[in-house]
């Protein structure tokens, strides 16, 4: 505790918080003593001249983005989209911009034949396959919600497939012309990676395996020069259009016209129906700014020394974090669980 208070240097009186402005500038308080996670002071970072990275997912969202800020900082962007073949609006915008440093590709990471495709079509494009590929950035993800009774297995393989062995396919797929680069894997975890949530399980136990399968991977290839970082965003529903009232309707009756009669017995509907209305509230909510995430993956892909992790996130889910990994279950469960 007395190291805690030193490294800190706040008063060791409670704090009480009678409305919202003596909260926020306790938290401001506490940004001065250290690091802010969504104003994190990055080193000055070395332009993509001619290197060449592939993201996933970018048909929209994050690495749709991520494929445009990139291309702007003068990287090759392979731009693995899974809906290229159907024309999204998203892959056409990227091919509209008529350059030869923005190359689409159809890629679909549950499917080993695309990613192999995908990586010979890199191969073929590279100036000089020799010196390797500079980055791989997993972003490609997706995302459901339900109690551990009202998911069925079907959806937990849906989403491991995608969030999980989607990152590990296309690592594995990558990691050949990495090491030849000395280059960088960027993986997007997500808050829910370090800290669970109630109705989230299936979304959760992908990202602590992202996290785990980072963890592991950086140790491996810290012999070869090959940096591996962890990006955790926190909420960016609200920019990302992850959840939709219809998308959340669709899912829940999905999920309800497929439950044992002895689950629907024992719940209710009343119960189903009022947590399905908590999770209408998520459809709007988070940083409509997805700033924060497109700097952290630039920093971990052109920075000489880049972070294990970035945490991309607002004050709340940053302390709230950091409560959930670092004191005993017992207090942070009754703080923000029960």
């Amino acid at each position: 505790m007395l190291a805690a208070r030193t490294c800190f240097n706040l008063p060791t009186r409670t704090q009480y918080f009678r409305d919202h402005t003596s909260y926020t500038r306790f938290l401001q308080k506490l940004s001065s003593a250290v690091t802010s996670p969504t104003n994190r002071s990055y080193a000055s970072q070395p332009e993509g001249g001619n290197k060449a990275v592939l993201v996933t997912g970018c048909d929209s969202g994050f690495g749709f983005s991520l494929a445009k800020h990139l291309h702007g900082k003068g990287f090759t962007v392979f731009a693995g989209c899974l809906l290229k073949d159907k024309g999204d609006a998203g892959v056409k915008e990227l091919d509209n911009m008529k350059s030869d440093r923005m190359k689409t590709i159809q890629l679909n990471v549950v499917k080993q034949e695309e990613i192999d495709k995908a990586v010979e079509i890199i191969k073929e494009n590279l100036k000089d396959p020799e010196k390797g590929l500079w980055g791989v950035v997993n972003n490609a993800g997706i995302s459901t919600f339900g109690e551990v009774e009202f998911t069925s297995m079907d959806t937990y393989k849906e989403v491991a497939e995608v969030n999980l062995w989607g990152t590990v396919r296309t690592t594995k797929a990558c990691l050949p012309l990495i090491r030849r680069a000395k280059g960088r894997v960027v993986n997007i975890s997500s808050m829910m990676g370090r800290m669970a949530n109630t109705a989230r399980s299936p979304y959760c136990i992908t990202k602590f395996g992202v996290e785990a399968f980072s963890d592991c991977l950086r140790y491996e290839m810290h012999p070869f020069g090959v940096k591996v970082s962890v990006v955790e965003p926190g909420n960016f529903i609200a920019a990302t259009s992850l959840y939709s009232p219809e998308r959340i309707k669709a899912i829940a009756e999905k999920m309800w016209n497929e439950l044992p009669e002895s689950v629907k017995n024992d719940y209710g509907r009343k119960y189903f129906e009022e947590k399905l209305a908590v999770m209408n509230t998520y459809c709007n909510s988070g940083s409509t700014d997805t700033t924060p995430v497109i700097d952290s993956v630039t920093h971990a892909l052109t920075s000489s020394t880049p972070y294990t992790r970035y945490h991309p996130m607002d004050y709340y889910w940053w302390i709230r974090m950091q409560i959930m990994t670092h004191l005993p279950a017992a207090i942070s469960d009754r703080i923000y669980i029960y």
